[in-house]
């Protein structure tokens, strides 16, 4: 079964590869633990499952790209409200989180930061990873939040514009990092180095959100190429096996990929096709996969994600770990805890702001 545009209830699918995500990254950040049990091959995957965090990026590019287009940019008025509720939807756990991680006097011990408030270390080579290391991400999301409404308006009006904003922004934010290096040496490393700037910044990660835009914008491409019947099931495979094929080029067992010009180009282009595919696929396909994604277990889990990614690794994974530990390295418990910080702390607060602004109108 196949259609030009996406069932509502299919999206649910897409909320399942959330869960599929988060999941691929609490491996990865825990394959070490297991190095000595597990055959050297699905170790040398296992390196690459950080490449989970792109899905996220991509499913960002789609989700924006189907819900706002350029709408927000209508007025500053309309740009204010689309950006404040990004803001309420992402930040108020990360900020819960932070808090109590500068309160810890084992942690933080009262070093409030600022910057780390507004996601700015996250532009920082030097302080990407401090405090809650995996919110630099975070960054990389907002920013694309900030950007998307002129984004899709350039590629409404063509999509060369749209790729020449891309060049335009690449390149200026390494200028920026290099005259602030030339200026005072840029002691905290903003900006700067080349590959920081590719693997963790948006200006670098802007193409996995572009293939994301694609999909929304012309699904009837996806569904038009020679295999599209088989798009789920080809893109699965071929995500996974790019994954596979990145992991030849790591040169130790604490290396990367994509830390080489040939896993970059299989990063930068092949893996996004992929995902798309993997992604149309679900949504106007009914196969086994698309059914458990779509499961109320997987579509459960994938709400959590957010929650999970957030407290896998860093403060909150090593604060309930002094507590409790168990021989899954607390990964039941950790989503168990997620799946409570979603319905007591961050689904209440995300739908109190949208009953606000709908009671405005």
């Amino acid at each position: 079964m196949t259609a030009d545009q996406p069932k509502p209830n299919h999206f649910k699918a897409l909320t399942g590869v959330r869960a599929i995500a988060a999941i691929m990254i609490f491996v990865y950040h825990n394959r070490k633990y297991w190095k000595d049990d597990i055959h050297p091959e699905l170790f040398r995957f296992c390196n690459e499952l950080n490449l989970g965090v792109q899905l996220f990026f991509v499913l960002s590019g789609f989700l924006i790209a189907k819900s706002y287009g350029s709408k927000p940019l209508q007025s500053l008025t309309h740009y204010r409200k689309y950006f404040v509720q990004r803001i309420v939807r992402i930040m108020p756990l990360y900020w819960l989180l932070l808090t109590l991680y500068y309160l810890d006097s084992g942690f933080g011990n009262y070093r409030f930061s600022l910057p780390h408030y507004l996601l700015l270390q996250g532009f920082s080579s030097t302080h990407s990873l401090d405090a809650i290391s995996q919110s630099w991400s975070l960054t990389v999301e907002m920013t694309f939040y900030a950007f998307a409404p002129l984004l899709l308006l350039l590629l409404e009006k063509h999509l060369k514009y749209l790729l020449l904003f891309l060049i335009v922004l690449f390149t200026t934010t390494l200028l920026l990092g290099h005259l602030w290096t030339l200026y005072n040496g840029n002691p905290d490393k903003y900006l700067v180095p080349i590959e920081f700037v590719t693997m963790s910044t948006f200006a670098g990660q802007s193409l996995l959100f572009l293939a994301g835009i694609f999909l929304a914008y012309y699904p009837k491409f996806w569904n038009q190429i020679p295999f599209s019947k088989y798009a789920t099931a080809i893109g699965g495979f071929g995500f996974v096996l790019t994954l596979y094929v990145i992991g030849w080029f790591q040169e130790s067992r604490v290396d990367h990929g994509t830390n080489h010009w040939q896993g970059k180009v299989l990063f930068f282009i092949v893996l996004p096709f992929f995902i798309v595919l993997l992604f149309q696929g679900l949504m106007s396909q009914r196969t086994y996969l698309q059914q458990f994604l779509s499961s109320k277990v997987m579509v459960l889990l994938g709400n959590a994600s957010f929650a999970f990614y957030l407290v896998h690794i860093s403060y909150a994974n090593l604060k309930l770990k002094s507590f409790v530990f168990f021989p899954d390295r607390n990964f039941i418990l950790l989503w168990l805890v997620s799946i409570a910080l979603y319905y007591g702390f961050e689904k209440p607060i995300y739908d109190r702001y949208r009953r606000s602004v709908q009671n405005k109108k």
